[in-house]
């Protein structure tokens, strides 16, 4: 248990030992800051969205927290936002307790009512879309747009959840005996835990948060220790909106560090845990759940490939693969981590892509300049990783064709890196690395590619780019990419939130958003009802003694 929840609360895909160092470097922070970004009039809409210098972690209808203070760091310059006053496992209780109790009385109303509940949380939303999204680019060091994009994300699921409220259902069934009709229901299951990541700290919990409470759950979020003024200032807007309509909380928030993570994922009260993390702090916590025979939705890495056939629209490629690689500076789940070039078009893609980035490094800049389009990563944990990853790429024969060199000034931020000439299987290609670094590999033909594609442990997203039909269909077909997300002509990253998000293999299996995504949140019953009068049991079965 201990190895386990060392990285439960941490950053998304950190070892182990490196996690508890940015808690630590957090942690210590706190102590040290004398001044935070929120006390300058530039950074005005911090307080927009209600926070303050030190705020409370915990809301279970009120507000409070007497853990640890972890201070937020703004990645673009090193310095500190505000700090969060974290929670205990005592709070993380009284968390659940609260939880569970403000269930029995959500699981009863309508579903179209808590639909419309929803409703009025995506307008909140909308309000504070700006200010939000803002904060969202300065903790996390995505650019502005992303920022805003992911504030939309949260919205956007919103209204997807009213519709679904007056829409989910079950079935009616023949059956084989007469006068006998099978009936199917989904109901909610009680109290859901959703544990986020530093990347997403917004979009995530509102993918859950939106789809488990139209089906009638609480929900309890525990985000990541780094941008908890995210998770903070979002569960305020959605407090709002419960007092506003006199309702219990049936959203809380426990911020936290291992010992509160523990408590929220061992705890049977917690009927599904959403994870989103790393490949091996989410075994664990499968393992966990599934020991006191929970649900658990699983959301873990991706080693994303862009397969570029010798007849794709080569511009429309490179547009993908510039996105794809460093948007969000490369800590996306499905940032583009392998592109395999058809070798009649390799070279020509090579030279342009690294002609592309070469354009992108006059606008590297702080998340929240107009001008930038590629900003920090988000901790010193991300420039470790990524000067790791360079090194050991060269020592197996790679060849670095742009980057590989961290950017000198304040701030954390590191060049856009294309990496050529290894080996498709070679170990640093198929290891994940949190940071802007893609390799170009050569292939002959699409189906080498597919096998190259399915050959490592993810398997979350993927693309193809070609203007074959036959090609294409086979990409897609049971021969083709083993993903969860199986794209063509576009990115892989940027999904919408009408279909399923979530991948195959070590990235979990666990789907969010869109689709039928809403039935991992639901238990089902299979309900006969005999309307006949007498008694008669199935496959003509007799069973009396008259």
């Amino acid at each position: 248990m201990s190895q386990l929840f060392r990285a439960v609360s941490l950053l998304k895909n950190a070892p182990l030992h490196q996690a508890q160092r940015v808690a630590s470097l957090h942690l210590s922070s706190a102590l040290k800051a004398s001044s935070y970004l929120i006390d300058s009039p530039e950074y005005s809409f911090l307080k927009d969205v209600g926070l303050e210098r030190e705020n409370p972690g915990v809301f279970t209808g009120s507000w409070k927290g007497s853990g640890d203070v972890v201070t937020s760091i703004d990645p673009g310059t090193g310095k500190a936002i505000a700090s969060v006053r974290s929670g205990t496992v005592q709070e993380m209780e009284e968390s659940i307790k609260v939880g569970v109790e403000a269930y029995k009385e959500w699981s009863k109303v309508p579903a179209p009512v808590r639909g419309e509940i929803v409703r009025q949380i995506g307008d909140e939303l909308r309000k504070y879309k700006e200010p939000l999204g803002k904060l969202v680019s300065l903790e996390v060091g995505k650019i502005y747009s992303e920022g805003q994009g992911e504030v939309q994300e949260f919205i956007d699921i919103c209204y997807y959840a009213v519709g679904l409220s007056r829409i989910y259902a079950g079935q009616m069934i023949n059956s084989e005996r007469a006068e006998h009709t099978i009936l199917e229901a989904w109901r909610p299951l009680g109290l859901v835990g959703v544990i986020s990541a530093y990347n997403f700290p917004n979009a995530v919990f509102g993918w859950n948060a939106a789809i488990a409470l139209t089906c009638g759950n609480s929900v309890l979020w525990k985000g990541a220790p780094t941008t908890s003024l995210v998770s903070v200032a979002t569960t305020k807007i959605v407090a709002d909106v419960l007092k506003r309509n006199n309702l219990p909380p049936i959203a809380t928030l426990c911020q936290g560090g291992v010992d509160v993570g523990k408590k929220l994922v061992s705890d049977k009260r917690v009927k599904l845990v959403s994870f989103t993390g790393s490949c091996q702090t989410g075994r664990d916590v499968g393992v966990e759940v599934q020991k006191r025979f929970g649900k658990v939705i699983l959301e873990l890495g991706g080693n994303n490939a862009l397969v570029i056939n010798e007849d794709a629209n080569l511009k429309m490629a490179l547009d993908a693969a510039l996105f794809g690689c460093i948007g969000t500076s490369g800590q996306r789940c499905t940032t583009t981590r392998r592109i395999i070039v058809h070798e009649k078009l390799y070279d020509q893609f090579v030279k342009e892509l690294c002609g592309k980035y070469k354009q992108v490094l006059s606008r590297i800049g702080h998340q929240l300049d107009a001008n930038t389009l590629v900003g920090p990563v988000h901790s010193q944990l991300n420039i470790d990783g990524y000067k790791n990853t360079i090194a050991d790429a060269v020592k197996l024969g790679g060849k670095v064709a742009f980057g590989g060199n961290v950017i000198n000034r304040e701030g954390f931020f590191v060049e856009p890196t294309i990496i050529t000439g290894l080996a498709h299987d070679a170990p640093v290609v198929h290891r994940e690395t949190f940071a802007p670094i893609v390799y170009i590999l050569k292939t002959k033909s699409v189906e080498e590619a597919i096998e190259w594609n399915n050959e490592v442990d993810q398997g979350l997203s993927s693309a193809i780019f070609t203007e074959n039909m036959s090609k294409a269909f086979k990409w897609i077909g049971a021969q083709g990419s083993d993903c969860g997300i199986v794209n063509i002509n576009t990115t892989t990253n940027g999904a919408e939130i009408g279909g399923a998000f979530g991948g195959e293999k070590h990235t979990g299996g666990g789907r969010e958003s869109g689709s039928d995504a809403w039935k991992q949140y639901c238990k089902r019953a299979t309900i006969t009802v005999n309307h006949s009068g007498e008694l008669a049991c199935a496959q003509g079965v007799v069973f009396n003694v008259e």
